[in-house]
């Protein structure tokens, strides 16, 4: 067949960039391998400093992962969050010991359904350092894990956590208990009871609540809500739902409500992921006026 001359120096500029683009793919993939088995080869020499010999041939699930989010709401601007955290894991050591640096405390954003679901960024930045303690008793799984937050003067923290998942026919439920302490705000219960509806090979439900109780302010935060995540393929999927946020203060009452579709896309395993959010909010603050936002995160592991 004969390539039309006026059609030539676009297929040749189609080669070309597809080229570049193969080759800053490689380029990327080669540097993330680099700096995952340097990572994977500290955890590995620091483990063996230790024991001074090999105990087990498991793979070593360290890692290092870099994410941002950016997130904007009506009539406010645009923030951005970007973080960094590692698990450094001794399996020689201790197969159930962990230890992590991150530039926030992941406990404290676990216990924030707007940051799960919405990625919203209202935490603060924290750099410190936290040890992972886990056992299972029967059932029940059990870590406890002390944070040591890096600033003057330091603070310390501590969480204890049981969890568990109850099977049921056609669905399951996950409760947990989390009893924590930190240096500001003092002792707190946070729970979560989570029931998970498998519809089909496609659909799964998940019905949202949880509460969390600040002693020292006499706040209970409570969230409830759904979630349907709609599997597309194994790199896609589309999450969509609805959150209902009441406190306590001054008397125990509706605070805001939202509505929110998430686009997740994995497009490297284990390496490179994003997940886009618009959402709509209504707040007592603003009438329960509809107020539109858009999120974006993105994740980066090695």
């Amino acid at each position: 067949m004969t390539v039309r001359a006026d059609l030539a120096p676009v297929i040749i500029e189609n080669k070309t960039d597809e080229k570049m683009h193969n080759a800053f793919e490689e380029l990327f993939l080669n540097y993330n391998k680099a700096i995952a088995d340097w990572f994977d080869r500290t955890a590995e020499h620091i483990d063996l400093f230790f024991i001074e010999k090999k105990l087990t041939e498991k793979q070593n699930p360290s890692k290092i992962r870099i994410d941002n989010i950016a997130s904007s709401s009506e009539g406010q601007t645009v923030t951005n969050k970007a973080r960094i955290s590692a698990v450094l894991r001794l399996i020689n050591v201790e197969e159930y010991w962990q230890l992590k640096f991150s530039t926030y405390d992941e406990n404290s954003e676990s216990r924030n359904s707007k940051a799960i679901y919405l990625q919203k960024t209202e935490r603060n930045d924290n750099l410190g350092a936290s040890v992972s303690l886990f056992r299972k008793l029967g059932d029940v799984n059990v870590s406890f894990q002390p944070r040591v937050s890096i600033q003057n003067p330091l603070k310390v923290s501590h969480s204890i956590i049981f969890e568990s998942t109850a099977n049921m026919p056609s669905y399951k439920i996950n409760p947990k208990l989390e009893l924590y302490a930190k240096g500001d705000t003092g002792a707190g219960v946070y729970w979560v009871l989570n029931f998970n509806f498998v519809l089909n090979d496609y659909l799964n439900l998940v019905l949202i609540n949880n509460g969390d109780y600040i002693s020292t302010l006499h706040l209970e935060i409570v969230t409830n809500g759904f979630s349907i995540e709609q599997i597309l393929n194994d790199q896609m999927s589309l999450t969509y739902g609805s959150l209902f946020f009441s406190t306590n203060q001054v008397l125990y009452h509706l605070d805001s409500y939202s509505f929110f579709t998430t686009w997740s896309h994995v497009l490297y395993k284990n390496i490179l992921s994003y997940k886009i959010t618009p959402h709509l909010d209504f707040n007592t603050n603003g009438n329960y006026t509809g107020r539109a936002g858009l999120a974006l995160g993105i994740n980066l592991d090695f």
